[in-house]
């Protein structure tokens, strides 16, 4: 089967080590982790959630297989689980690129003995990690438009934008697209309307209660905490201090939401996304200095900019709402879906038929049992009306 797979998907290397089959299989092994490290860089710079990456669910040849409870994340959390029935988040967001390099570790283990693994554990080891970081990186500046300039703090302002999105709950695919628009104009009129269209893709109130809503019952919680601390082996058994933790975040979390009110919510959205942008501003006018037209380097910057950041994904509620219209035997949506798939980061002027929120106090009820009220239209790329949030893919 390896000498199958590595002459029909692999020929140059079949070619290049006809006389040599351990230095072939090392060529094959070094080209698939580096495949791989790719692949999933370009999932996490897309905000792309795989679900299910066991062994079998990976391709020899770098692609995305095995389709199932994927999806592509909205708010962004580093620890977002796309699939449902991944209670302990073996497969979340930023564990992708440690599971990826863990089942090559395994792909290793069956290549014994036609590869020895202290040669597969070392070409593991020197190439995953440091491909995986380069192409993230230079994907990430495509993404914010350093198109001229390759600086060792790039990585640092990427991370700390990454932060102010975890903060104030920002849109993953939306506010990266949004960024093409920042010309870093010091104005402050300018800056305070740049300030206003970001915000809007920050997490509501409402959005950020029912993600931080508890979901224990406190008396469970309490027998829970106790069990911990009276015997460990048999809370070992039925819980997980990973989710116990995760709960006792969640309290937290929504207990402070209690005691904000919208306009604090928004001012303190506003005053993290002006502390990075001064320092994206930077970054930019240092891009700006090296180049003899800042006109024509704008508009190569916006065009690198949109072509890497998608306007459309597929949203569940998206999703959801194709789904239920092709169950009814109309498929006009379907298509109009796939339109924008096909070509993701085209512009356009469209609109889909999604469910309002009820107002207030109502809104998060009406999603902790995904209640649609009434039918209103949003732009394909749109965040999520809040009832989404309680849709499960698994």
């Amino acid at each position: 089967m390896l000498n199958y797979v590595i002459s029909t998907f692999y020929p140059e290397i079949q070619q290049a080590y006809s006389d040599n089959s351990v230095q072939r299989n090392a060529a094959f092994f070094r080209e698939v982790t580096k495949r791989t490290a790719r692949m999933v860089a370009e999932w996490q710079c897309v905000g792309f959630c795989h679900g299910v990456l066991n062994t079998d669910n990976m391709s020899i040849v770098g692609l995305t297989i095995d389709y199932g409870p994927f999806g592509f994340m909205d708010r962004y959390d580093p620890e977002h689980i796309c699939n449902g029935s991944d209670n302990a988040g073996r497969y979340a967001y930023n564990k992708q690129p440690e599971i990826c390099k863990w089942n090559l570790g395994k792909l290793a283990e069956v290549l014994v003995p036609e590869l020895p693994s202290e040669i597969s554990e070392l070409i593991l080891e020197d190439e995953y990690d440091a491909e995986f970081e380069r192409h993230y990186l230079q994907k990430m500046r495509k993404k914010l438009g350093l198109i001229h300039l390759e600086l060792e703090d790039d990585d640092k302002l990427v991370s700390e934008l990454l932060e102010t999105m975890h903060l104030t709950g920002g849109d993953f695919t939306n506010t990266f697209r949004l960024l093409s628009s920042f010309s870093g104009d010091l104005d402050p009129l300018k800056l305070e309307d740049f300030l206003e269209k970001i915000a809007t893709q920050c997490a509501s109130m409402e959005e950020l209660k029912v993600a931080f809503r508890p979901q224990m019952d406190p008396r469970q919680l309490s027998m829970m905490l106790m069990l911990a601390q009276s015997n460990p082996q048999l809370f070992a058994l039925i819980g997980t201090k990973a989710n116990i933790n995760k709960e006792l975040e969640r309290i937290e979390q929504f207990s402070k939401l209690q005691q904000l009110t919208a306009a604090d919510l928004l001012s303190r959205n506003k005053r993290h996304w002006k502390e990075w942008l001064q320092k994206y501003r930077v970054r930019l006018e240092k891009e700006i200095e090296s180049v003899s037209n800042a006109d024509v380097w704008n508009a190569e910057r916006v065009k690198i900019m949109n072509s890497n950041n998608p306007k459309y994904i597929l949203r569940n509620y998206i999703a959801q709402n194709a789904i239920e219209a092709a169950e009814n035997g109309d498929f006009t949506e379907v298509r109009e879906v796939l339109k924008r798939l096909e070509n993701p980061f085209e512009e356009r002027e469209d609109l889909t038929e999604v469910q309002e929120d009820q107002e207030e106090e109502e809104t998060v009820a009406a999603a902790a049992v995904c209640a649609p009220v009434t039918s209103s239209k949003l732009p394909y790329s749109s965040k999520p009306p809040l009832w989404a949030s309680e849709l499960c893919v698994t």
